[in-house]
């Protein structure tokens, strides 16, 4: 069962990365988000910060249903996100070893191309090869 430490510590291992200042956890490469802490709203309530729910970049529609529709208990989305490259991730169902794959996925896309490129070259990358 992974939790926002453990997103933090993936995050902070990638080149690049920056971390935002926030009431849970935002992380960007480039000036770009890859993966943040869910800003839950409910009607009639102040927004909350779910750090035990992670919003992930995933780059497109089709990837974003295929993980909505492959692993419902693991990710979900919200009215707000439609349109969005963005899937929310229950941090409890998945474990380290896959939430390292989504974070790395996730930054990959968002990474400059050279960046992107040398973590590719790199052995040991966190999450590479798998999927």
């Amino acid at each position: 069962m992974a939790d926002a430490s453990d997103v933090r510590r993936l995050a902070l291992a990638l080149p690049g990365v920056e971390e935002v200042d926030s009431d849970g956890f935002d992380f960007r490469v480039a000036g770009k988000g890859f993966v943040w802490s869910y800003p839950e709203r409910a009607p009639g309530r102040p927004r909350r910060i779910r750090t035990d729910i992670a919003v992930l970049y995933v780059g497109d529609e089709a990837e974003k249903q295929a993980l909505l529709l492959g692993e419902p208990g693991a990710f979900f989305t919200a009215p707000g996100y439609d349109g969005w490259p963005l899937v929310m991730l229950r941090l409890s169902q998945v474990d380290a070893g896959r939430l390292a794959e989504l974070v790395t996925d996730a930054w990959r896309m968002r990474a400059p191309e050279a960046l992107a490129a040398g973590l590719a070259e790199a052995d040991g990358a966190p999450g590479s090869g798998a999927g």
